[in-house]
This record gives C-alpha cells, sequence and structure tokens, in this order.
C-alpha cells in the first residue's frame, strides 16, 4: 500500500512510515469452505441470512402475546415462528425484523384467542418439541419448507386478513 502524499518520510523507518518492499499476491477462493457461486440448495441447508439470531430476541420480545393451547410449549411456538421467520428474511435478503415473526405466529394461529380446531390439531402435530434444537432440526425445516413462498411475500396485514380464513393455504398444512 503506497504512503499517503501528507505522510512524512526520511531516513529514519522507524519514525516514518513507509510502503513494504512486497505486495501479496490477491486473494483466491481456494478453501475447502468457501462458496463458489450461489449458496447451495438442498435438504438441511437451510436459509442462510445475516444476523439470524436476532429472530430469537425478536421472537422472546412477542412471547407474551402468544396464546398457546393446553398441552403446547412456548419454546416450541417459538422455534417454529423463528424458522419461517428466518426463511423469509433471507428471501429479501436482510436480516429478520418482527415482521417476518408476526406473519409466521398470525398464520399459526398464535395471536387468536380461538384458533380453528383443525389449526391446532396440525400444529400440535407439527411443532411438538421442535424447540428442542439438537434433537428436532428436521421437523423445523419441515415446518419452514411447508409455507408457500408466496406467503412469505404477504405484507403482515394481508396476512392477517387472510387468516383464519385461508390458513391451510397460508400454512401449506
Amino acid at each position: 500500500m503506497a504512503a499517503p502524499k501528507f505522510a512524512p518520510t526520511g531516513a529514519r523507518e522507524d519514525k516514518f512510515y513507509s510502503s513494504p518492499d512486497v505486495v501479496p499476491d490477491a486473494w483466491t477462493p481456494d478453501r475447502p469452505g468457501v462458496v463458489d457461486g450461489l449458496q447451495p440448495v438442498g435438504s438441511r441447508m437451510g436459509a442462510m441470512g445475516p444476523d439470524q439470531g436476532f429472530a430469537l430476541t425478536i421472537a422472546n420480545k412477542l412471547a407474551p402475546k402468544l396464546r398457546l393451547a393446553d398441552g403446547e410449549r412456548l419454546d416450541d411456538a417459538i422455534r417454529g415462528g423463528v424458522v419461517i421467520a428466518l426463511r423469509r428474511a433471507s428471501l429479501f435478503s436482510r436480516a429478520p425484523v418482527v415482521h417476518d415473526l408476526d406473519i409466521a405466529f398470525t398464520i399459526w394461529g398464535f395471536y387468536d384467542e380461538q384458533p380453528p380446531a383443525e389449526l391446532l390439531a396440525r400444529r400440535a402435530e407439527l411443532f411438538e418439541g421442535v424447540g428442542n434444537v439438537n434433537h428436532h432440526y428436521a421437523e423445523g425445516r419441515k415446518i419452514a419448507d411447508l409455507v408457500p413462498e408466496s406467503t412469505l411475500r404477504l405484507t403482515p396485514a394481508a396476512a392477517a386478513a387472510a387468516y383464519p380464513a385461508d390458513w391451510r393455504s397460508l400454512t401449506g398444512a
């Protein structure tokens, strides 16, 4: 790197800035972990996006608004909502925001005091145990993959307007 024009040069190199004698070679993506091209797509690959951990912070702040049926666990509901929210955020190439989680919790009836009975049954079947990430990663991915991309592209207001009459097509279940 060349020295800036305002940097003094002189005989004493320990006192003044000078450029190095050798310029390193250009960087190339030759390591095994470097992705060449687009992010690969496949089973258990997930949806990549920046700052994904922030979705848990948002979800925990929304937790008091969630309405759980008997036998449902809060950590299962949060994890199911987070995986949907992360998939939605990655579609827009950004970090998760509150609207991603609002859509996830709305379409699965977690904001509803009286969700449809069939939705509760399907929700109990899919969400049970997914809060334990170490043992139920595949089940969490299944929840995220069920939701159609058309639902993920909705605004929170449009998702709320379509729920509960159209919950089956919103969730893909």
